[in-house]
């Protein structure tokens, strides 16, 4: 039985004859072409979807390019109509500036054009299919302020309901605007309850609470 001395000797690997080394060589050159010719094999077989595939890669390739290009050239355009129509105070101008564009530019044009010729059915389009909450919200209150006489409370209430969160930046004045119809139609108990709403609430605007501490 070999002692732990003999088993962790280091024993130096035996050097390979001339005919080991030549038999290595003949081994691996016979390897390469095996190789070689199951590569070609493989690619004669499938050359037609090879090609077809490196077509679709350079045909995507050169697709996205040449978007990023048109994108980016659109938004250089929409910006460069943007500004013009605010220089030249047109209406027409940003309304198609609003037809053209997306998100807030659409929204921000809409609405400047709404207060250029005051035609209410750009604030309709604007609370009804603004890309922002915040155009969407402020085109509603827009609209009650020219409308709000001729609803009852109950109507400005369930208008103004899509503003009833706090993700709405015009949270506080909705609920106030709807205390306000309430007590102008002598309704002192629904106006209280939104009121109530303000005054309870600790992030309320100071001026807001103010006002609704005033009208309770």
């Amino acid at each position: 039985m070999a002692s732990i001395l003999e088993r962790n000797k280091k024993l130096k690997p035996a050097k390979k004859t001339r005919e080991e080394y030549a038999e290595d060589a003949l081994y691996r050159e016979v390897w390469e072409e095996v190789n070689n010719d199951k590569t070609m094999a493989f690619i004669k077989k499938y050359s037609r979807h090879i090609i077809a595939g490196a077509l679709a890669v350079m045909i995507i390739a050169t697709m996205v390019v040449i978007g990023v290009r048109t994108y980016h050239s659109h938004k250089i355009a929409i910006a460069e109509n943007y500004e013009l129509a605010v220089q030249k105070l047109d209406s027409n101008m940003l309304n198609s500036v609003a037809e053209n564009a997306g998100g807030a530019t659409s929204d921000l044009a809409l609405f400047q054009a709404y207060l250029l010729d005051n035609d209410i059915e750009k604030l309709e389009r604007l609370a009804n299919e603004g890309h922002s909450r915040d155009f969407r919200d402020l085109a509603r209150l827009h609209i009650i302020g020219l409308r709000g006489d001729d609803m009852s409370a109950e109507e400005i209430e369930k208008y103004l309901s899509p503003l009833n969160t706090k993700k709405s930046p015009y949270y506080y004045t909705s609920r106030l605007t709807v205390a306000e119809k309430y007590l102008a139609e002598g309704d002192r108990k629904s106006a209280n309850k939104w009121l109530d709403i303000i005054i309870n609430d600790a992030e309320a605007p100071g001026m807001i609470s103010a006002t609704a501490q005033a009208l309770r």
